[in-house]
């Protein structure tokens, strides 16, 4: 797709859901529940394109054993597709190697880091994710890199051979509602925009939610994908995992009707 194609022409925002709250409150205790795959089926049921996870080295949420769960799960699902984050440099590059998703999304993360909070930066972190993602990409796997709206970024991460670019979108939710609100907005419009011209795909992650998720999807092209965690299994301790999978793909629906 060239960077001149209308936006009508983008295909639908997926959904891919990330299930790692369901494995924080499972290790609470030692009873096995709430089921991690039982979860990402019941929103694949409800119409979920994907199911991220983000397996941490000290599996304070997502184990090892949840990897390869998931794994066997997405057999029966070819038409979603399985989307394992984290840092390369740590524990991520063995579950690729073992599983071989369809999606490896890299985040530069710290092995104690709370949540994922920053985006790569180039030329720093290029010599060392060029050739992992060849390696992935050696193997099937296509990979995103989790960046922040930095437009002038974007066609280094092309250069060193990623598919799609992933914009970190905590400061667009951080000023969802406020007088910053249509000026961040802008900002991701243009690093999306830059990512396209640059031959990448384009996803998003962090914070978003029924609130600002439409407005995203309306107003920064060519969203690929959308990977929703934390805010989505909250709404589906209200409103379960069914209703709450129809509720965001409502909301991707109303996006992608109010674009230009």
């Amino acid at each position: 797709m060239t960077a001149s194609t209308s936006s009508h022409a983008y295909q639908r925002t997926a959904l891919s859901v990330n299930v790692n709250k369901v494995a924080l409150v499972r290790n609470t205790r030692h009873l096995g529940i709430p089921s991690v795959t039982r979860a990402s089926l019941l929103c694949l049921q409800a119409g979920a394109q994907g199911i991220t996870i983000h397996p941490r080295p000290d599996e304070r949420h997502i184990r090892g054993a949840d990897v390869y769960e998931l794994a066997e799960l997405m057999k029966a699902w070819p038409q979603a597709e399985f989307n394992i984050e984290g840092n390369p440099t740590q524990n991520l590059m063995d579950f690729i190697r073992n599983v071989k998703p369809h999606q490896a999304t890299f985040v530069p993360d710290s092995e104690d880091q709370f949540t994922s909070d920053h985006g790569w930066s180039f030329p720093q972190d290029a010599q060392r994710l060029q050739p992992l993602i060849a390696e992935c990409k050696a193997l099937g796997v296509r990979v995103s890199l989790f960046m922040d709206p930095i437009p002038a970024q974007m066609a280094a991460a092309k250069d060193i051979g990623a598919d799609r670019v992933e914009l970190y979108t905590e400061p667009f939710a951080a000023a969802w509602g406020t007088a910053d609100q249509a000026h961040q907005l802008s900002i991701y419009a243009q690093a999306a925009q830059a990512a396209l011209d640059a031959g990448l795909q384009v996803n998003a992650g962090h914070d978003l939610n029924r609130e600002n998720l439409a407005a995203f999807v309306a107003q920064v092209p060519g969203v690929a994908e959308v990977s929703i965690g934390h805010a989505l299994i909250a709404d589906a301790l209200e409103l379960g995992y069914a209703a709450t999978v129809k509720a965001y793909q409502a909301c991707i629906d109303q996006g992608m009707a109010q674009r230009g």
